[in-house]
């Protein structure tokens, strides 16, 4: 939605805002979710003035600007970080499912206990 407004009546796929905001997606041969994800996120932040932390303070210095884009550029994504549910999330979850379940008439995702 952002870049349709920023950009109306052009393309607006990834590999064409990475063309505009001249981001390398050099590895995208393949379409995966992390690697676009990524690419995306570096749209993203081209997109909203330059940036290049999420998390930058309106104030900051070039010096933490930089620090930010190293921080982006640094991501490892061969090592994702997996955090499990607690017991409070997964009871929610499964009454969740429950209730899915209950309104549609149907199981989608088998024995869920």
């Amino acid at each position: 939605m952002l870049a349709r407004e920023k950009h109306p009546g052009q393309r607006n796929s990834l590999d064409a805002l990475c063309k505009r905001y001249d981001i390398d997606n050099s590895n995208r041969q393949l379409h995966g979710a992390l690697l676009d994800a990524e690419i995306l996120a570096f749209v993203y932040l081209a997109m909203t003035g330059g940036q290049t932390s999420l998390f930058a303070d309106s104030d900051s210095s070039s010096k933490q600007s930089t620090q930010g884009a190293q921080e982006i550029s640094a991501l490892n994504l061969n090592a994702p970080v997996i955090l499990g549910a607690n017991s409070d999330e997964s009871e929610s979850h499964l009454a969740y499912i429950e209730f899915l379940k209950q309104k549609s008439g149907i199981d989608h995702w088998g024995d869920s206990n």
